[in-house]
């Protein structure tokens, strides 16, 4: 999984998703790609989950390119916890997205294998996502 080796702090604000994509908006190393029109939150396990569906349909065969990196902490308070008491642990890594992002990209394989690879990416994430390819 996917996860900072060192953050300057270990909790932050929960924050809102809001507007569209400044950067990471272009295909940059590979010839198709997965984009998010949608804000939404990825998990580190959502990332690896999408990213070993791909490698599994290309059959090791291209590249794929991950365009996110979760570096935000989701926390959680135990179960069975009375509320007050402070902020709870962090308990995994998640990637802020929002709507314009690219968010993984294949290379090295045929045209409708990587199409398909990307849409079977797409059903482990929780945004809505489009399949767009390089402008040439």
């Amino acid at each position: 999984m996917l996860s900072p080796k060192k953050v300057k702090f270990r909790k932050t604000h929960k924050g809102r998703i809001k507007g569209k994509a400044q950067r990471g908006t272009e295909i940059s190393f590979g010839e198709v790609a997965l984009k998010a029109v949608e804000p939404g939150k990825l998990t580190s396990q959502q990332i690896e989950s999408a990213r070993v569906a791909m490698m599994r349909h290309i059959k090791r065969g291209g590249k794929v390119y991950i365009r996110v990196f979760p570096d935000k902490p989701i926390t959680a308070k135990p179960a069975e916890t009375r509320q007050g008491k402070g902020k709870g642990s962090p308990v995994g890594w998640c990637a802020p997205i929002r709507p314009g992002r690219i968010l993984y990209e294949i290379r090295g394989v045929s045209l409708d294998l990587a199409k398909e690879a990307l849409k079977r990416a797409s059903y482990k994430l929780p945004v809505k996502t489009v399949i767009v390819e390089k402008e040439w």
